[in-house]
């Protein structure tokens, strides 16, 4: 090469946003003006709100909640707080429920969001960071419970308090009931609540003998890839005595929860259906069309080239991305930089996505993540044979990696 820019558009792979024409800009831009032309709404959505968010949304997401999930027993809307998304809502639930003075260690799944770190550093937590693998049932429970009783062993505290954020970011689909461990780490050690994306309950729930009603998982949702990332509006559901607690937090406090105006909005829509529509009619169709175009590129291009894929045979797919491992002696990061200054192409590289600081590191140096959410549909296929074409070269040419 000649150290030029090929003149290639430009494909990102990494961008985790989705592609402009899956935003519903007609279906809010009614709802906007439903809310703020009927004083009963435009007024409340103009001024301060509640703590815990605006009552009518609240009451909106249990009654949705209960329904997708086929609940036997409804939400409650007291279960539910209206956030700012499911980033701001983190950096609450660490303000509230951690202190750096007691809390020792933070687990998070790895590869894990990339952007969750910065979160935790801002509370204190940097070089307290701690991963968790994950296996096709979820993750490592007796990973996990074995590190525990390492932490316990080298503190003279005794117990290990910690958080521990589930963000599914590995491209697996875990099937449902889950690993249910007789014996949850989580009961054995003293560990605050646990975010997760689904709250699985233990047998009795928050009010089983022996419990305080306040519970040890968090539900942390958001409708930023159902509705769109501008919103900045999400919620969190756990028990009553939680939800409370987190409604409290300082920011909340003075002048409500966030996205006051926003919740108006969401609220039209979930009440009259339309973002139900919208994800059946329009985000399920485009996700799958655009997942089976690049899983199709990467059967056809990758796989004859040494690249593995995890659950490759599975029936039920959700997310905006798919994993891959690279073939040996191939580093991410060096076919990432090939990439770009060869390709025009981003792809997103394994490292970037461990848990910062932790020793594990390394197990992610040949793992590729790309997103087939944000670019449009027909480059899907030809960003993945891009990369073919770059993996060929390293593979075959005299420095067979570089």
């Amino acid at each position: 090469m000649n150290g030029q820019m090929p003149h290639k558009s430009l494909i990102n792979l990494l961008r985790g946003w989705p592609n402009q024409s899956l935003l519903p800009v007609n279906q809010i831009k009614a709802a906007a003006v439903a809310a703020l032309s009927d004083a009963s709404v435009s007024t409340p959505a103009l001024l301060y709100g509640p703590d815990t968010g605006y009552e009518p949304l609240r009451e909106s997401i249990a009654r949705w909640l209960s329904r997708f999930y086929q609940l036997e027993a409804a939400v409650g809307a007291k279960r539910i707080c209206i956030t700012g998304g499911a980033s701001q809502n983190l950096a609450c639930l660490l303000q509230v429920f951690s202190d750096p003075l007691y809390t020792r260690n933070v687990w998070l799944v790895s590869p894990t969001y990339f952007r969750v770190c910065p979160i935790f550093h801002d509370n204190a937590f940097r070089g307290r960071l701690r991963s968790v693998p994950e296996d096709e049932q979820g993750i490592d429970i007796d990973f996990l419970r074995q590190r525990l009783r390492e932490a316990d062993r080298k503190s003279p505290v005794g117990n290990e308090p910690g958080q521990a954020r589930h963000q599914s970011s590995a491209s697996l689909t875990l099937q449902w009931p889950a690993r249910k461990p007789q014996n949850p780490p989580m009961l054995q050690h003293a560990i605050l609540p646990r975010v997760v994306d689904i709250d699985q309950g233990f047998e009795g729930g928050t009010e089983r003998r022996g419990a305080d009603g306040f519970g040890n998982a968090v539900s942390n949702g958001s409708f930023s890839k159902i509705a769109a990332p501008g919103t900045r509006c999400g919620w969190a559901e756990g028990t009553e005595r939680f939800i409370y607690a987190l409604s409290q937090c300082g920011s909340s406090a003075s002048g409500g929860a966030p996205s006051q105006m926003t919740s108006t909005f969401i609220t039209h829509l979930l009440d009259t259906g339309e973002l139900d529509h919208h994800i059946y009619t329009t985000l399920q169709p485009s996700y799958a069309r655009r997942y089976y175009s690049m899983m199709k590129a990467i059967e056809q291009h990758l796989l004859p080239l040494g690249v593995t894929l995890p659950q490759g045979d599975r029936e039920v797919v959700g997310g905006y991305f798919v994993w891959f491992a690279l073939p040996e002696p191939l580093l991410v990061n060096d076919v990432g930089r090939h990439a770009r200054e060869e390709e025009n192409l981003i792809i997103g590289e394994g490292p970037l996505f461990a848990v910062a600081g932790d020793e594990r590191t390394k197990d992610l140096e040949r793992q590729v993540r790309v997103c087939f959410s944000w670019e449009e549909e027909e480059k899907l296929a030809e960003g993945i044979a891009r990369l073919a074409t770059v993996i060929h070269r390293m593979l075959t040419g005299p420095s067979n990696g570089d």
